[in-house]
């Protein structure tokens, strides 16, 4: 088994403490050799980290530890080296930045739908089906008939939706993202525009990956990651920029602070 273990995980949760945790956190990671990085805000924990197993579990039960965070969830994947250069703990206003006020994931969301349901739901000619993602990063993969935003960074979402013709009388949606977290936020944003029927993909690409069979799959491409593997095939498996499209090289750097 490859000795370095890859954890992508998001929680939203009121954290009124954050700035206190940040500096034990961090601390906390270092000791044990987990790398990566960890947003906290008021609204909760967003992060990928890596390391060697033993530290990486210490480093997950630690965070579970705390009752507010004790249902926290990851997603897990594996390399054999190391995929991130140093431990970064932020301050952030929010967890995944929309920049639109009343936007809470613990008030309105979506309709969460499993892996398992997502094909059945995107092959419905009635549901639109949107990529949260940035452009660069559709540019590597996405889901058959996935509308590209071409947005840069996730804060000019909600103005392509305000504008899109693509969804004018289009009750029914479906949303996706890497791991889960950009979607989900974007639900509320749906439903606040008035959009009736919103759903999201639960745990995001690469939930659908690890559970979908490949000759089932209606994912095309690879799934860009936010650290050095760049993206992963799909069976989770690092590909380390083999093949990188055009639209993304302007952010394959070895100091890129990925904005998501």
């Amino acid at each position: 088994m490859s000795k370095i273990l890859i954890a992508a995980l998001y929680k939203f949760v009121p954290l009124e403490d954050h700035e206190s945790m940040r500096e034990p956190l961090k601390a906390f990671c270092v000791e044990r050799d987990v790398r990566g990085s960890i947003l906290l805000a008021s609204e909760g924990i967003n992060g990928t980290i890596a390391g060697p197993e033993e530290g990486m579990r210490e480093v997950l039960a630690h965070l579970r530890a705390d009752p507010r965070l004790c249902e926290l969830e990851h997603k897990e994947a594996w390399a054999d080296r190391h995929v991130f250069k140093r431990m970064k703990v932020r301050l952030k206003q929010e967890i995944v930045r929309l920049a639109v006020d009343g936007i809470d994931p613990n008030e309105i969301v979506g309709k969460y739908v499993k892996p398992e349901n997502w094909n059945e739901l995107i092959s419905d000619p009635e549901v639109v089906v949107i990529d949260t993602r940035n452009d660069y990063e559709y540019a590597f993969g996405t889901f058959e008939r996935a509308l590209n935003p071409e947005t840069q960074s996730f804060r000019e979402f909600p103005d392509w939706v305000r504008k899109a013709v693509e969804l004018e009388n289009k009750p029914k949606v479906a949303m996706f993202c890497t791991g889960g977290i950009r979607c989900e936020k974007a639900t509320g944003l749906m439903l606040q525009e008035g959009f009736e029927e919103v759903y999201h993909l639960e745990g995001g690409i690469l939930n659908y990956l690890e559970k979908v069979p490949e000759e089932e799959s209606l994912w095309k491409g690879e799934c860009f990651v936010f650290d050095d593997r760049v993206s992963v095939d799909h069976k989770l498996q690092p590909r380390w920029g083999e093949w990188v499209p055009e639209e993304a090289r302007h952010v394959i750097n070895d100091d890129t602070d990925y904005d998501r």
